[in-house]
């Protein structure tokens, strides 16, 4: 939106929608404080993440550890991007303004977020499949399968996001990215807008959180007679289920919170534009505006944390993963560790006779 606040030779001049958010809302100073502490944990993180999870040992019959590499690549692509748009909505740098970078950016950012929930969706289902229906686990629970999944999700969201490349275009008037002036009649952006936001957003989340309920009431019933065990299922997997409903239960509380609150946008509009700075404290539509603005702020931070902190449930929950973070960060102590405690085992051969023709068997 373009700048001003005097009128001079009659002519109408526009707030700048940046100046009013720096100046009169605390969503900028958060904005440009809290945004790269999530840049600083997440982009060092995630790679190792991924590194750790696609490792053939690792992935080796561990479906999960497909999803949750792919999830971590993912994460590095949405924060690398949304540097760029931190830079240009946040400190008012531009970056992607340009007739071919405008809709590229805009197609290329939505990717992996519309991936992310579609991903943690996906192993919540898998993990669903392993723990209530055992039996059909051999079948659906595999490394290739889980790779063909990922692929057909990641197909998926390039597609939907193709419209991004559609709606977006260089201003040339205003010198910002903005809809196309053809879409601005029409109600086919704000309409594609909802859908997609409420059902990747939305309905996907809440789709995860059934199946996490399913999940854990069959975990209950399985173990109400003795310990509770919350393995992987069984085999060689090295994601636990306390890891994977951990990411899902953490997806579905910084995502729809977020959700809800974008959805209400429109009962907060802006207020009139062609007022002085100084008379906007005194505006109740400028005040409820700027107060939502805050909160959608702490919000969007909040599911920022998401692409960041995956890290830490990982290394919390996961024993593999821990060990694997300790080999690669600490490899000379965790080697000479592992050394002793190999060399301080105990072996005894016990004889015992058995029926096999009146031979003896060794036990080691």
């Amino acid at each position: 939106m373009d700048n001003s606040s005097a009128h001079p030779n009659g002519t109408v001049v526009f707030l700048d929608i940046f100046e009013v958010y720096s100046n009169h809302s605390a969503s900028g100073t958060i904005d440009r404080v809290v945004t790269p502490i999530f840049y600083v944990i997440g982009l060092p993180a995630n790679p190792l993440s991924a590194y750790i999870w696609l490792n053939r040992k690792t992935r080796a019959n561990n479906s999960s550890a497909i999803y949750l590499g792919a999830l971590s690549i993912s994460h590095v692509v949405f924060l690398l991007l949304h540097i760029l748009q931190e830079l240009r909505y946040a400190w008012n740098i531009s970056t992607y303004e340009g007739y071919v970078s405008c809709e590229i950016f805009n197609m290329v950012f939505c990717i992996p977020q519309y991936l992310a929930p579609l991903l943690v969706l996906g192993f919540t289902v898998e993990r669903y499949i392993a723990i209530c229906h055992p039996f059909a686990k051999e079948r659906y629970c595999t490394v290739r399968r889980a790779v063909v999944v990922v692929i057909s999700l990641l197909v998926f969201c390039i597609i939907i996001s193709t419209f991004q490349a559609y709606f977006w275009t260089y201003d040339a008037q205003v010198q910002l990215c903005n809809h196309r002036k053809e879409l601005h009649e029409g109600n086919f952006v704000e309409l594609w807008t909802w859908f997609t936001e409420l059902l990747l957003f939305g309905v996907a989340p809440l789709a995860a959180l059934v199946f996490n309920v399913l999940v854990i009431r069959e975990i209950r019933n399985l173990t109400s007679g003795g310990p509770a065990h919350t393995g992987a299922g069984g085999g060689g997997s090295q994601a636990s289920t306390v890891t994977l409903l951990s990411v899902s239960f953490y997806l579905i509380c910084t995502w729809l919170p977020y959700t809800i609150v974008y959805s209400m946008s429109k009962q907060f509009p802006i207020g009139d534009l062609t007022l002085k700075p100084e008379d906007i404290e005194h505006d109740p539509t400028w005040q409820r505006h700027l107060l939502y603005q805050t909160i959608r702020c702490i919000m969007t931070e909040i599911t920022l944390s998401n692409s960041a902190c995956y890290f830490f449930i990982y290394y919390t929950t996961g024993k593999h993963f821990r060990q694997r973070v300790h080999e690669l960060l600490c490899p000379k102590r965790c080697l000479k560790t592992e050394s002793r405690n190999h060399g301080a085992k105990q072996y005894m051969a016990v004889s015992k006779s058995g029926n096999y023709n009146g031979t003896l068997s060794t036990c080691v």
